[in-house]
């Protein structure tokens, strides 16, 4: 082959890859400009929703907000009786759920990870993420509220830790699925027990996605309202009795919000404004006392 029709084919293949390279060089910036403009178009709507909760909630905040219970209309009053209730409630439920949820994503990813029993447990916990709020809620209120034929906390509590347990299944297990093969091994050359290695090293490396995936539990009951309908109901007074009727922010910003009157509306995005700020602060802690040192 002589030398003008080697670098003849040379030009070519060089033509050829350049024409590759601009090819792909477009496609990547269609894909980062779509990606962008994406990304832009869910932060618009988050400042927007954030903006109109810090104008429209911060305005509501007071003494009495904090120190009165639920007014009747065009009366001054507060939110302090579901504040109360909601504290209670969810705080108890991530009590039941968390444990529950921990140990059995610890089985999952540590002691049987593709049995049969492994595997029915991943299919009933994947329904239960996918689940809808209101279908659990109604049936804690089959189960519960029918059957003892009253409202109560106790089946508010019940149906909120039906919704942490998944989560906190799900996340459990991928985070000790992230954990190094590694780590365990080594700790079982040095004769440490099964149940030590767990403990010590895979659950202690990974607790900032657990912790994490807690709190994105904790957040997503924060705001629950359908299931709460089915089962505590709701009190316009102060209540600290679980086996009654309990009051609960959610319930209590959809009866305000859904109002014709003022002051119930000014309450209800005061509510608004106490959660949004309530798991912010949550996540922050969280993100403070998990960091690496």
């Amino acid at each position: 082959m002589s030398t003008s029709a080697q670098l003849l084919a040379a030009a070519e293949l060089a033509q050829t890859r350049q024409g590759r390279y601009a090819s792909r060089k477009r496609v990547n910036t269609i894909a980062l400009a779509l990606s962008l403009a994406a990304m832009a178009f869910g932060v618009f709507w988050l400042v927007w929703i954030l903006w109109e909760t810090i104008r429209l909630g911060f305005g509501g905040l007071s003494v009495a907000l904090f120190t009165q219970m639920t007014p009747p209309p065009n009366e001054v009053g507060g939110i302090s009786n579901a504040i109360f209730g909601s504290f209670v409630m969810v705080l108890m439920a991530t009590f039941i759920g968390t444990p529950i949820g921990i140990m059995a994503g610890v089985y999952l990813a540590e002691y049987d990870t593709k049995g049969w029993l492994a595997s029915v447990t991943r299919f009933v916990n994947d329904i239960l993420l996918s689940a809808p709020s209101i279908v659990i809620g109604l049936f804690v209120y089959a189960i519960v509220v029918a059957r003892f034929k009253s409202f109560s906390g106790w089946a508010g509590i019940i149906a909120l830790a039906l919704i942490v347990i998944p989560v906190v299944i799900r996340t459990t297990e991928n985070m000790l699925s992230l954990v190094p093969s590694a780590l365990r091994e080594a700790a079982y050359a040095l004769g440490t027990p099964k149940w030590k290695v767990i403990l010590m090293i895979t659950l202690r490396a990974a607790q900032s996605g657990v912790i994490t995936g807690v709190l994105l539990a904790v957040a997503r009951i924060s705001g629950e309202t359908a299931p709460l309908l089915f089962t505590a109901l709701n009190n316009q007074f102060w209540n600290s009795d679980l086996s009654k009727p309990m009051a609960s922010l959610p319930v209590t910003i959809f009866k305000f919000a859904m109002s014709p009157y003022e002051n119930w509306q000014q309450l209800a995005w005061a509510g608004v404004f106490l959660i949004t700020v309530a798991v912010l602060g949550l996540n922050i802690l969280a993100r403070f006392l998990t960091r690496q040192k």
